[in-house]
């Protein structure tokens, strides 16, 4: 029995020594935002996909543009990350002749539209109302997906802010936007197996990056991609705990040995029998 206790030991040992060290990687698999990403973002949005500002996660964007102008940022989502975007419109101070609804939407890398899970990804500013605050919080990113799904890939993800109903006296009318998102990660719990070759990102085509006629010089596609780099699937927690039910299993098997095999001779068989 003392071996048994000895082996029980040792399993809940292994099993938190393996919990803590999956914790441990976990955290230092996702870097931390680096210190450009708390300075001041940039103050100007794109009018278009091939157009669009990037942006890192946690990385505030401000813009000034007229109502009815169609805003564009683009910032990389990982596999195993859920991403968060929230938007601030200030609207103009001026009279204005009605309520005006804006919409925040945000696409994947090949231009799909994907849903919120939750948030007000459209809301309705009052005639009088100073500003109008929206957001929009993504499906967890899958490292891969059957042709036919919609669900969201590694790679860049656009978003669009834009107004969508208001009098058509108010076009025109200065406003000032704010942008932040935000990524998490879930962990192995949502990995799922395979990996995409490439993150949907522009210039994914080619064998180098190539900067689009459009893009200003100094930005490419390299620039839209987390700051280690992009890890598509390769990694999760969840390796660690394969790894650690397969020992607790084997130390299972060993103790229940040790349970079953009793101690040796029988005590009533005479010697020599």
């Amino acid at each position: 029995m003392r071996t048994v206790r000895t082996l029980m030991t040792a399993v809940l040992a292994g099993a938190a020594l393996f919990a803590m060290t999956g914790t441990a990687l976990a955290d230092t698999g996702t870097p931390s935002p680096s210190a450009s990403a708390d300075a001041a973002g940039p103050t100007e949005a794109g009018t278009s996909f091939r157009t669009a500002t990037a942006i890192k996660p946690d990385q505030p964007a401000t813009a000034g543009a007229s109502t009815g102008d169609y805003l564009y940022w683009v910032l990389p989502v990982d596999a195993g990350q859920r991403a968060t975007v929230k938007a601030k419109v200030t609207l103009p101070k001026s009279a204005r002749h009605g309520a005006a609804t804006w919409q925040l939407d945000v696409y994947d890398g090949l231009r799909r539209r994907q849903a919120c899970v939750y948030g007000a990804q459209t809301e309705a500013a009052a005639k009088d109302a100073g500003s109008v605050e929206l957001s929009c919080t993504l499906r967890t990113v899958r490292s891969w997906a059957e042709p036919w799904a919609n669900d969201p890939l590694p790679g860049s993800y656009y978003i669009r802010l834009t107004v969508v109903d208001l009098p058509q006296e108010d076009l025109g009318l200065p406003v000032r936007a704010e942008v932040r998102a935000s990524t998490a990660d879930t962990g192995g719990a949502h990995a799922v197996d395979g990996a995409l070759a490439a993150p949907l990102v522009p210039g994914a085509s080619t064998a180098t990056p190539q900067a689009d006629a459009s893009t200003p010089a100094g930005k490419t596609a390299a620039a839209h991609e987390p700051d280690g780099g992009w890890s598509s699937g390769r990694w999760s927690d969840r390796w660690l705990w394969t790894a650690a039910g397969g020992i607790l299993a084997a130390l299972a098997g060993i103790a229940g040995y040790q349970l079953t095999r009793g101690s040796g001779r029988p005590s009533r068989v005479p010697p020599g029998a």
